[in-house]
């Protein structure tokens, strides 16, 4: 355990494609790895190696309940007090989990991102901190567009697709509203610079009074 004092859950939400992964990653850079222990949402989709694959392409990934949210409660309260985790790892390009996990220690900050977080009554819970990231709907399709060819394997048409069948209608269902929840909503995420130096200068803040 990093002190005798509980660490600082801040929370990162918004829809996929507006920036708060980008915002997540410079929070970790500039503040340190060392400091804080990072729990990405997505890392916590349900394991499905019961289903073949052409199951698991048919599954609505945009829905609350294709994450297993109730471990990362649990992880969220081991690390609260001070145990260590080991994250799942989730694999994008087969659409389940693989067999290793990710040791994750306890740290002064607990940084989960993600775009349902604010949505599940009970993890909102947890955050001390809650920030939303907005984008255009536009600039966010463009950049799940690009992420999803280059980083896991998707075709331009697949992409377009679970756009207009879930991730668009699940939005507006369940990210856009958690919106209310937030503390602090940042235009762009990590590419507002101005945004970025208050969070920073913030957490920094919290982190010296700790």
């Amino acid at each position: 355990m990093y002190s005798e004092k509980s660490p600082l859950v801040v929370g990162i939400a918004g829809g996929s494609g507006s920036g708060k992964t980008t915002l997540a990653q410079l929070i970790l850079e500039r503040i340190g790895a060392d400091k804080i222990a990072f729990l990405p949402h997505d890392a916590y989709y349900r394991n499905q190696n019961h289903l073949t694959y052409e199951e698991r392409l048919k599954v609505n990934y945009d829905h609350p309940d294709s994450l297993e949210t109730e471990l990362l409660i649990k992880h969220i309260q081991s690390l609260k007090a001070g145990c260590s985790i080991e994250l799942p790892v989730y694999d994008f390009t087969i659409h389940t989990r693989v067999e290793k996990t990710k040791h994750i220690e306890s740290r002064p900050i607990i940084l989960v991102e993600g775009i349902l977080i604010f949505y599940e009554r009970e993890l909102r819970k947890y955050f001390d901190v809650k920030l939303y990231v907005d984008a255009d709907s536009d600039i966010r399709f463009i950049r799940r567009l690009k992420r999803d060819i280059s980083e896991r394997g998707r075709s331009v048409e697949s992409v377009i697709n679970q756009y207009q069948s879930t991730v668009r209608p699940m939005y507006l269902e369940f990210v856009e509203s958690s919106k209310r929840y937030a503390d602090i909503i940042i235009p762009e995420g990590g590419f507002n610079s101005v945004a970025l130096e208050m969070v920073i200068a913030r957490l920094e803040s919290l982190l010296g009074a700790e």
